[in-house]
């Protein structure tokens, strides 16, 4: 599994380590978004890795909205 999938991960990890500089250097660490991406990070860090990301950045609704939203998909549930 390392021998297959280790280059594939280490490239997805410097991504993320640049978004986080420019998101940083930008000021916009209040962003709900990036918020919710920090937490997710700490998930990695927890048993069912995959579950838990999945969990912290999906909208936690069990049933369906009365009237969509007016915008694209955004990545992350806004909790506010």
């Amino acid at each position: 599994m390392v021998e297959l999938y280790f280059m594939d991960a280490r490239s997805k990890l410097i991504d993320i380590a640049a978004f986080m500089d420019r998101v940083e250097r930008s000021g916009e660490t209040g962003d709900y978004r990036y918020r919710e991406f920090v937490k997710a990070l700490a998930a990695l860090d927890a048993p069912d890795r995959a579950e838990g990301v999945l969990n912290l950045l999906s909208d936690p609704s069990e049933g369906p909205l009365e009237q969509a939203g007016a915008g694209p998909a955004v990545g992350a549930y806004n909790k506010d």
